[in-house]
């Protein structure tokens, strides 16, 4: 009887025994055929997922200032790396509780680098840097650090300065403003250097601020600006986010500066300049390092010298051998000379705070908590 098990296991050893012939004829031909080599990474590149970066801002996007900065430099980021990158802000997100939560947030949905772009979020960033290992921090402003959390900074007061050589040049009154945020060493440090650049080329110059214990508040930015036109000052600067000093000086005939961006455009007429941040340049390599695996937490403090600080859109009123002049100590600042804070400065009582001769060092900059001679009124505390 025939055993159809027997025919199934006859014909696959026939087939078998026939593929091997089959194979044995061709085997010297298949050795020498070149195999397809797919390119090395080619596989792994195809995969590999976006880098995702997350940006979280104190004010609006559209603040044309600080936070207007910052996003510009996101979106340059972006088209310096196209789609090795994907980025992410969250804006408007106050300083404390929410900001924690967001950061958390950011990082459970798989972002892997996240910038925190206000002082404030130094605490609550170091708290979730430490429950996410694996993700890179970096805190605009701050003095913590973690394995995972790097502070970058831009030396705004390089701006500041340059924004005063005009400031004592342009002065009618000799009666300087300036609307000031927070009392911390960022923002004294701004004041301070404002009024050493104008008393470099006019020492008859008083500073007057007044602080507004906020970042981004157009009304209240606006009233101080007008109180302080109605003592008699004539050139004002802002250590906050939106345009409103620059529009309350157009609208009363009086010269102020924009502040972080490009505010010419609010106040045409009443505009001196825009002591701008750059912040693409550092944004870029710490994005670059994360990508090629070289990136490590520290403290990177930029200025005119790496392009990060600028004193942009110098307008109209200002003569040709102020600009000039601007220009001259603008290349000093990139050849990294430090004019602004060498000795002797004195305090607003008169005491030497650094000696003759002597450079301010780094930890005199972050801790400075006095107002230089010239600068009128009491510090908030």
């Amino acid at each position: 009887m025939f055993d159809p098990k027997k025919r199934s296991t006859l014909k696959s050893g026939l087939v078998i025994a026939a593929s091997s012939l089959m194979l044995a004829a061709c085997g010297k031909k298949e050795e020498t055929r070149p195999e397809a080599v797919q390119p090395a990474g080619a596989a792994t590149a195809a995969k590999a997922e976006p880098l995702k970066v997350a940006f979280v801002y104190i004010g609006p996007v559209g603040d044309a200032g600080w936070s207007f900065a910052h996003d510009n430099a996101r979106k340059a980021v972006e088209a310096e790396f196209g789609d090795r990158i994907k980025t992410t802000y969250v804006e408007k997100v106050p300083e404390g509780a929410d900001a924690e939560r967001v950061f958390r947030d950011l990082a459970s949905q798989g972002n892997k680098m996240i910038f925190a772009t206000s002082f404030g979020y130094m605490e609550p960033m170091l708290k979730v840097a430490r429950q996410f290992p694996d993700v890179k921090f970096e805190h605009a402003t701050g003095y913590k650090t973690a394995p995972n959390m790097s502070v970058y900074e831009s030396r705004t007061y390089e701006g500041a300065y340059l924004a005063g050589v005009v400031a004592g040049k342009m002065t009618k009154t000799n009666k300087l403003g300036v609307i000031a945020s927070f009392p911390i060493p960022e923002v004294i440090r701004n004041v301070n250097a404002f009024t050493l650049g104008a008393q470099s080329v006019n020492p008859r110059v008083s500073t007057h601020p007044i602080w507004v214990s906020s970042w981004f508040d157009p009304p209240k930015e606006r009233d101080a600006a007008l109180t302080l036109i109605g003592q008699g000052v004539d050139v004002l600067i802002q250590n906050t986010d939106s345009p409103a000093t620059l529009q309350a000086a157009e609208e009363k005939g009086v010269y102020a500066f924009g502040w972080d961006s490009d505010m010419s455009s609010f106040g045409p007429k009443a505009h001196l300049g825009s002591a701008i941040i750059n912040w693409a340049p550092y944004y870029k390599h710490a994005v670059g390092a994360a990508l090629d695996g070289t990136w490590s937490s520290g403290e990177t403090w930029w200025g005119v010298k790496e392009n990060a600080i600028d004193l942009a859109s110098i307008g109209a009123a200002v003569p040709d051998d102020v600009k000039k002049l601007v220009a001259e100590r603008k290349a000093e600042l990139a050849a990294g000379k430090q004019i602004i804070f060498t000795g002797p400065v004195f305090d607003q009582s008169g005491k030497e705070v650094l000696a003759a001769d002597k450079e301010a060092d780094a930890g005199f900059l972050k801790g400075m908590n006095f107002y230089v001679k010239g600068v009128q009124g009491n510090m908030p505390h």
